[in-house]
């Protein structure tokens, strides 16, 4: 769950941004905990209406290992089986 305050920290690679965010939750016993989530967005402006646009991925920090791991393979099978240099020319 993402909270309304200020982000921890905020990386960013061109349309691509990186955030972690501070989050605090209520125990059953009445003790407060603080745990952090991220979240990745994409941002794009969308021509034909002339509208920034965006995506977004709320996660877990266990979730990390996981996307990290699945987009490794997917840039392994990208690159390694280019059947040309322009394959990404639309991008």
């Amino acid at each position: 769950m993402v909270s309304n305050h200020l982000p921890v920290k905020k990386f960013r690679s061109g349309a691509i941004e990186g955030v972690i965010w501070a989050n605090k939750r209520k125990q059953e016993d009445g003790t407060e905990i603080e745990f952090k989530t991220v979240t990745l967005r994409r941002a794009w402006k969308d021509k034909g209406q002339d509208v920034w646009r965006e995506e977004k991925l709320n996660l877990r920090r266990s979730d990390l290992p996981k996307i990290h791991l699945i987009v490794q393979k997917l840039q392994e099978d990208l690159f390694l089986n280019m059947q040309s240099k322009g394959d990404d020319a639309n991008e």
